[in-house]
């Protein structure tokens, strides 16, 4: 399809902005300030070991199996998770974090492929036919029991979507309390002028569906089954 001309932008947009309320180019819509923020209430005064408790309980609540474990046993722990589900073959993300976290040759073990950032359809290809999808999470909310990725060319969004199954390792100075902080950090990065993340995933559990009379299925057009381990020290 080609190019289509944009004709009279500026002037569209003036009327909008006109229609608004008065808004310019010279004159930016400012953040209003609130006198009260009860969503900055929730959890409030919980460390971090009170929120793995919380991110634990909510796992229950959203079909997520939930693994406590430290950076030496994280191998041991990926190995069960791939038993339980009766999975040989990964692909995962082109992230740094596996090589920092000592598992980069533990997965060449099994039948795993790295997120290619030069062959993004080959990569999709791939992950759609792998057991299971392994990414590391970038902001974890403990209220909801979510896992945030900030995705970039070394982790598609395909990684933890196209799998049979889906694993996040949480490390845990990503565990916040809830959307507020993960919003929070996000405007930080824009407020500094820093790129962000083309996409930003939020995932919580597997996926599900109650669409049909109300009866809640899971994995219906997602992972089948989701697995969050917590690496304490990592």
């Amino acid at each position: 399809m080609p190019k289509g001309n944009i004709i009279n932008r500026d002037a569209f947009l003036a009327n909008i902005r006109e229609k608004i309320g008065g808004i310019s180019t010279d004159k930016p819509v400012e953040k209003p300030k609130w006198t009260t923020e009860p969503q900055r209430n929730v959890l409030d005064g919980y460390d971090r070991d009170q929120l793995i408790t919380v991110l634990r309980e909510q796992c229950n609540e959203i079909h997520t199996d939930f693994y406590q474990t430290t950076l030496q046993d994280l191998s041991q722990t990926i190995t069960k998770v791939m038993k339980e589900y009766e999975s040989e073959s990964i692909v995962y993300s082109d992230d740094s974090r596996f090589e920092h976290a000592n598992i980069e040759d533990y997965l060449t073990g099994f039948d795993a492929f790295k997120w290619d950032r030069t062959d993004r359809e080959r990569s999709i290809k791939i992950a759609e036919k792998a057991d299971v999808g392994i990414t590391f999470s970038d902001i974890t909310l403990a209220e909801s029991g979510t896992v945030v990725l900030l995705n970039d060319k070394g982790q598609g969004r395909s990684v933890s979507l196209l799998p049979t199954n889906y694993i996040a390792i949480i490390p845990k100075s990503t565990i916040v309390k809830r959307m507020t902080q993960a919003t929070d950090y996000i405007h930080a990065q824009v407020e500094k002028g820093e790129d962000i993340a083309s996409c930003i995933n939020f995932i919580t559990g597997p996926s599900n569906s109650a669409d049909i009379e109300m009866n809640l299925v899971v994995g219906v057009h997602g992972p089948i089954h989701a697995a969050y381990i917590v690496v304490d020290d990592l």
